[in-house]
């Protein structure tokens, strides 16, 4: 005779999750350690979000495999991505770093660090501060994509976050740029809903909704 016990929520068995990757973690072994250990993560200091945004900056156009080769060439060059000590650069220290080949010689892009690390300082003093600012545009829900071709490239709160850091004197901060900067701190959760890593941050439920609480208080924009 056929069982009449009914399988509650409890009992029934969770999908497992893969150890599925984004396509472009799986190229190098530098993208794989990034996606596993880094992308997504919270960080919600200042000096690691202008890091971050301006990475993200110097990626425009270019592959994120060459930033992670070159990053610990940044951080030498750029004085660990110390605002205050890059806000003090001038010409002698554009034409330094334009003559290192350790990093991606762009003067366009080397005075926009300085130009946004000028910025970030501003904002300490209007407030709120850099890392705040940019986690006040955390959306309701984050993307939920069960394909890569359902990741967004941008958001309705990169659009405003770009228009917001351009108006704070910010440069190179176009809504593409600043939605990568949002999914890799964390902002957002952009992992494939198959991903190992999706809700790594603590802060999304693997649907996309809230799991816990952002680090600042998110504002209405």
């Amino acid at each position: 005779m056929p069982s009449t016990a009914q399988t509650t929520p409890a009992m029934r068995a969770e999908p497992t999750r893969q150890q599925e990757r984004a396509s472009w973690a799986s190229g190098d072994p530098l993208l794989t350690e990034y996606y596993d250990a880094e992308w997504g993560m919270p960080v919600t200091d200042e000096r690691g979000v202008y890091e971050r945004l301006m990475l993200e900056a110097f990626q425009s156009g270019l592959s994120w495999l060459t930033v992670l080769r070159k990053r610990d060439a940044f951080r030498a060059a750029f004085d660990g991505f110390d605002p205050e000590l890059v806000a003090d650069y001038g010409e002698h220290e554009v034409e330094r770093l334009l003559a290192d080949a350790g990093i991606i010689r762009n003067r366009r892009k080397i005075e926009a660090a300085i130009v946004n690390a000028r910025s970030t300082l501003r904002l300490r003093d209007e407030g709120p501060g850099l890392a705040e600012l940019v986690w006040t545009y955390m959306p309701e829900r984050s993307p939920a994509p069960e394909s890569e071709a359902e990741v967004p490239s941008t958001s309705p709160e990169s659009l405003a976050l770009a228009k917001e850091l351009k108006r704070r004197g910010f440069v190179f901060v176009g809504p593409t740029t600043v939605y990568a900067l949002m999914t890799a701190i964390g902002i957002v959760d952009a992992h494939l809903v198959t991903s190992h890593r999706r809700g790594c941050s603590g802060l999304w439920n693997i649907d996309g909704t809230r799991a816990g609480a952002a680090p600042f208080a998110v504002a209405a924009h």
